[in-house]
């Protein structure tokens, strides 16, 4: 439990005023201790992170995650736990994998080295330098796998979320994908990259609380299966919730859920204190589907209400259904923008470009 509400206060910090310098693979750790025992720990370094093929099958990357890895870099130390830690390890032999010399090293080390990044949001290549490092030859290297986890999922998220937010010609693209990302802090970061490529609000949360990011979000199936039936639930949800009604009306029948959707809109503006914002569309054929609601709500007067869809969204089913003539105002993407459906890593590397032996080469 001890170890988990840890983790849970490590995420919460995200990058900084926490220990994550073991947030690395171990051979970072034993190479480093190779170029202290050799003395080459101090030599200047450059090491440049790209990806060889832009992800998707595009033409183009969006960088993100360039906050987090500096407020990772600000933070970074080894503290005494980390050290104990290093000290537990063993090598094949049964002895210590580490010098007590060398943790120690590490234990006073500060880290002294310059970054050189594109902007996020901005418009990355193929071979393109994302990020550039200079500094001494051991921090250069430590670096390494952190740099890469940060800056490699956010870039790809929010070149995801690009795309889907460049299909979608009409309404917003909201993105709905915490419950479908790698855990905890693989799904704020996903809120936060998918934001920078261009969503317009997220259902998470603490990623709102976190980074400003606006928050959406109304009920789901099982509010409406808690009640007796649907017209109940709708009716109980726009009496608790006036002024953030969207009506999600595919738990049984759509069409019919349509139409007590329309029932309770009419409802809510004949008492006049508040409208019914929209309804949401979760399955089935969401073209026809979005194409009869809109002529129902319209035939009522209720020509303000949105209709928002969702059910695994991605850019080319939004391309597909607005080419369709779908009547939606809003796009609902989880899944295929968490998890990145089609391309779950970008594949990006880091590589040393330059050292004393290489002669600036």
């Amino acid at each position: 439990k001890l170890q988990f509400l840890y983790f849970i206060a490590t995420t919460m910090d995200l990058y900084k005023n926490a220990s994550l310098s073991l947030l690395t693979d171990m051979y970072q750790l034993t190479m480093g201790q190779g170029y202290w025992k050799l003395g080459k720990h101090a030599d200047d370094s450059v090491f440049q992170m790209y990806f060889r093929k832009t992800p998707f099958k595009g033409t183009y990357a969006i960088s993100c995650g360039l906050e987090n890895a500096l407020q990772y870099l600000e933070a970074f130390k080894f503290t005494e736990s980390d050290q104990e830690y290093l000290r537990s390890q063993k090598a094949a032999d049964g002895s210590p994998l580490f010098d007590e010399g060398y943790i120690s090293y590490l234990g006073s080390m500060e880290l002294d080295v310059k970054v050189y990044a594109v902007t996020e949001g901005d418009l990355v290549f193929a071979n393109e330098p994302l990020l550039r490092v200079e500094g001494p030859l051991i921090q250069c290297q430590l670096l390494e796998t952190p740099l890469l986890t940060i800056i490699g999922f956010q870039t790809l998220v929010a070149t995801k979320a690009n795309r889907v937010c460049r299909a979608a010609t009409v309404g917003d693209v909201l993105e709905f994908g915490l419950r479908r990302a790698q855990g905890i802090d693989g799904g704020v970061s996903m809120s936060r990259a998918a934001y920078i490529g261009g969503c317009a609000a997220t259902s998470n949360v603490l990623a709102g609380k976190l980074y400003n990011i606006p928050v959406k979000g109304t009920h789901s199936h099982s509010w409406v299966m808690s009640f007796p039936d649907e017209a109940e639930a709708f009716s109980a949800f726009a009496k608790t919730a006036p002024n953030n009604c969207i009506l999600l009306v595919d738990t049984y029948d759509t069409y019919q859920g349509i139409d007590k959707a329309v029932e309770v809109g009419l409802e809510m503006k004949k008492a006049s204190s508040s409208n019914l914002l929209g309804i949401r569309l979760d399955s089935g054929d969401l073209a026809e589907l979005s194409i009869a609601a809109r002529k129902k709500l319209d035939a009522a007067g209720l020509t303000e209400a949105k209709i928002v869809a969702s059910d695994d969204l991605d850019e080319h089913r939004i391309t597909d259904l607005i080419s369709r003539g779908a009547k939606i105002d809003m796009w609902g993407v989880g899944t295929r923008i968490a998890a990145c459906f089609d391309q779950p890593a970008l594949g990006c590397v880091y590589k040393v470009m330059s050292l004393p032996m290489l002669n600036g080469l």
